[in-house]
């Protein structure tokens, strides 16, 4: 278990790292003047290469989450509230991620409509989640 384990926490720090920089690459989109397509293209090529290697983290990430749950029964049982808050922080790192394909796909239709201050602040949400995810894991507060 104790691998499973190891391989988890590198797979989601790793995910996690794809998140914090995605919007960063969308800050500086944002920031791109019109006509600059060298610079727009640059920027899109690594946004597209990020959202893809991060794509890739994110599925051992979470299918090792299921394995240690599931197979494992970490989280299972009574006294174990916070598993299920840890859950719906996970659903919602999912929905964050998906959120940034969907952001990727209107930069790459020339569709955003966003400033870069927004996207600074969006950025912040997956530190806030990865907190979140964290305090429950190790806490286990309820």
């Amino acid at each position: 278990m104790l691998w499973v384990k190891a391989f988890h926490i590198v797979f989601v720090a790793s995910w996690f790292a794809g998140l914090f920089y995605l919007p960063r690459i969308f800050v500086n989109l944002a920031m791109v003047e019109p006509g600059s397509n060298t610079e727009r293209e640059r920027l899109l090529l690594m946004a597209r290469k990020l959202m893809r290697f991060t794509h890739m983290l994110m599925v051992p990430a979470v299918a090792l989450g299921v394995w240690l749950w599931v197979g494992y029964g970490i989280g299972w049982g009574p006294g174990n509230g916070w598993m299920h808050a840890k859950l719906a922080a996970v659903l919602l790192v999912l929905g964050y991620h998906h959120a940034c394909g969907v952001m990727l796909k209107r930069f790459e239709a020339g569709l955003n409509r966003r400033g870069h201050v927004w996207y600074r602040w969006f950025n912040e949400a997956p530190v806030l989640l990865l907190i979140a995810v964290v305090c429950l894991v190790v806490v286990k507060p309820f």
